[in-house]
């Protein structure tokens, strides 16, 4: 704390003092002045009742801790102890003349009235006070939204600053568990308490809003603050990340609401964006599926790594046509080609291909698991045939590096797109051996708010007052932000080179989506049970109870990262794999059942087993 610091904290504090202790004084010498006016007999030793009276009350009233309080919130928690702090005071003193002998020349007249006399001396002028900046500053900011910052580090302060120029919101006071913070004002607002006194302090403030002003906060440190929030029924908002504020559009000041991200349970994996510029800055970059939740936020990191072409490969216009939009707005020195086609075209790859990009990142697949039930033909053609083609057409090429997304689903599979993912790695193991493309592998968990995740599923149905519908009160899932899904994708780019890897996230405990409703449900200021109710519907078609993210086979270790575990796949046979890709082919092509594909998927994938493991015991933390 500096010099000046301390002493813009301490004046204010010690002038309060000095005009209570003149209050004190001033009340004795006026109720002896009016005994003696009513013909009781002059003091014999005025200053030394004064000195005791003085000594005595001040000490009271520090000891009740008016001067904790901050007179711009004066209330009635302040008069009362004001009330408690001229009774002792009263006391002591009654009891010290007593003691001095003094007591016998002390009238009644002044005893009797001084309690009532000095609390409303000391009160009058605070509530005056707090009436007064009150008026100032509803005429200043009528409408503006009264805040209370729960944080008093730096973000708080850039946010004061920003609170001050922006108009709309008016800081009241800040709550911080930082001892040395107490009692402290930060851009003139002051630390009114812990953040623990959230309820007391919202209600004295008369605020109308929260916000969390701790970017830092570990996910444990956030449901803690999150469910103190909730107890105030009052709305309430976060500060976003520095990397959010760095995106945002400067100027603009931004409160983002409390997201099921941010309390997953784990630390957000942070990684090493000097070593992802390095490996993709100034490179050319294709990217399939560029219009779906991972494709679109992948071309953005890889926009943001600097790299000097992005070439985005999608067969849904729409969605290819907003993610273009969006990276002229905000990366304009990037180039961007779009490609509107399939992937499994092979005249599509090889005009794509003769950009010479450097990486691809095949991100187009199917992964709806229960409908892909029931639509095997499709999900092995999307999944299966045009990785094929696009790994086939890669290698032709020389690309140098090619990067499967693949899901946890593709360990011990059960279900149809876990089977095709598993597939799909084989066949880009067997596609690239030998050449001089590098294969990474990068399986994901759940991720949360993707297209067709559960959270937006759970946040309809929480607009709509319910039921929020879980498959089975015990099922878990892996869950990851697509942040960090993003940035795990480009993380691999950054590692050493190898022939073939399989990558994935160290993404903590699996989470009960028991858990993840309820949660939901909570932010949206409701409480599970009694305003939204939660549904168990039953498991889907091909549906786990809980997933794992290596195989019995796959051994693993961490990597320079080491939130980041990387696996060497599983040997496999070349030519088993080459001959089920071409009854597969031959299937697809001769518009084979579902049965025969499905003998064809299970003869790629032994360990398909479908409708099976649904119930083992969930893994253990990696």
């Amino acid at each position: 704390m500096t010099r000046t610091t301390w002493l813009l904290a301490i004046v204010p504090r010690l002038l309060v003092i000095v005009h209570d202790l003149a209050i004190v004084a001033l009340t004795w010498i006026g109720l002896r002045w009016l005994a003696s006016v009513a013909g009781a007999p002059a003091a014999p030793a005025l200053p030394v009742e004064l000195a005791v009276v003085l000594g005595l009350q001040g000490a009271m009233l520090w000891a009740v801790g008016l001067y904790r309080g901050v007179w711009r919130f004066a209330s009635l928690p302040d008069l009362a102890n004001l009330l408690r702090a001229a009774l002792l005071g009263l006391l002591l003193i009654i009891a010290t003349f007593a003691l001095l002998g003094m007591l016998p020349d002390i009238p009644r007249r002044v005893l009797v009235p001084y309690v009532i006399v000095l609390v409303f001396l000391l009160g009058a002028p605070r509530l005056l006070y707090r009436l007064w900046k009150d008026h100032r500053m509803a005429a200043r900011h009528s409408d503006a939204t009264r805040v209370v910052v729960l944080g008093a580090g730096r973000a708080a302060e850039m946010l004061l600053r920003d609170f001050r120029s922006d108009g709309r919101y008016l800081p009241v006071g800040l709550l911080d568990d930082k001892a040395d913070m107490r009692h402290m004002k930060v851009q003139g607002v002051p630390v009114l308490g812990r953040i623990d006194d959230i309820a007391d302090v919202a209600r004295e403030t008369a605020a109308s809003m929260l916000v969390i002003a701790m970017p830092s906060a570990t996910p444990a440190e956030m449901l803690r603050v999150v469910s103190l929030c909730e107890s105030t029924g009052l709305p309430f908002r976060k500060v976003p990340r520095l990397s959010d504020m760095l995106d945002a559009t400067p100027g603009q000041l931004r409160l983002n609401e409390v997201a099921i991200e941010d309390l997953l349970g784990r630390e957000p994996v942070a990684f090493d964006w000097e070593s992802v510029r390095r490996s993709l800055g100034g490179r050319t970059v294709l990217i399939t599926g560029a219009g779906g939740s991972i494709g679109s936020e992948l071309a953005r990191q890889c926009a943001r790594a600097g790299v000097a072409r992005l070439l985005l490969l999608e067969r849904a216009e729409l969605p290819l046509i907003e993610v273009c939009e969006g990276l002229a707005r905000d990366f304009p020195a990037v180039r961007v080609d779009i490609l509107l086609g399939d992937c499994g075209d092979a005249v599509t790859c090889r005009r794509a291909l003769r950009h010479r990009p450097d990486f691809v990142y095949h991100a187009a697949a199917n992964k709806q698991v229960p409908l892909l039930e029931g639509q095997l033909r499709e999900g092995l053609r999307n999944n299966v045939a045009a990785t094929h083609v696009l790994a086939a057409a890669c290698r032709a090429a020389e690309v140098g590096n090619f990067v499967l997304i693949s899901t946890d689903k593709a360990v011990d599979p059960i279900n149809v797109l876990g089977a095709s993912k598993r597939f799909a790695e084989l066949v880009c193991q067997s596609s690239f051996a030998g050449s001089k493309t590098g294969l990474s592998i990068v399986r994901f968990g759940n991720v949360l708010d993707s297209a067709g995740s559960v959270v937006p599923l759970f946040r309809r149905q929480i607009a709509a007052g319910g039921p929020v519908t879980v498959t089975h009160p015990e099922i878990t899932r892996f869950f990851m932000t697509i942040p960090e899904a993003c940035q795990l994708i480009l993380q691999t780019a950054a590692l050493p080179a190898t022939a073939a890897a399989v990558y994935t996230l160290d993404m903590g405990r699996p989470v009960a989506i028991r858990e993840l409703a309820e949660q939901m449900i909570r932010l949206a200021g409701k409480q599970p049970g009694r305003d939204v109710a939660i549904e168990y519907t039953g498991l889907r078609p091909g549906e786990k109870l809980h997933e794992r993210l290596f195989a019995a086979g796959e051994r693993h270790d961490r990597t320079a990262n080491p939130l980041v575990l990387q696996a060497q796949p599983r040997a496999s046979a070349e030519n088993a794999v080459s001959a089920a890709l071409n009854r597969l082919l031959a299937a697809l092509a001769d518009d084979a059942s579902d049965a025969d594909l499905a003998a064809v998927l299970r003869e790629a994938v032994p360990e398909y087993t479908p409708g099976a493991i649904t119930n083992h015991e969930p893994p253990a933390r990696t």
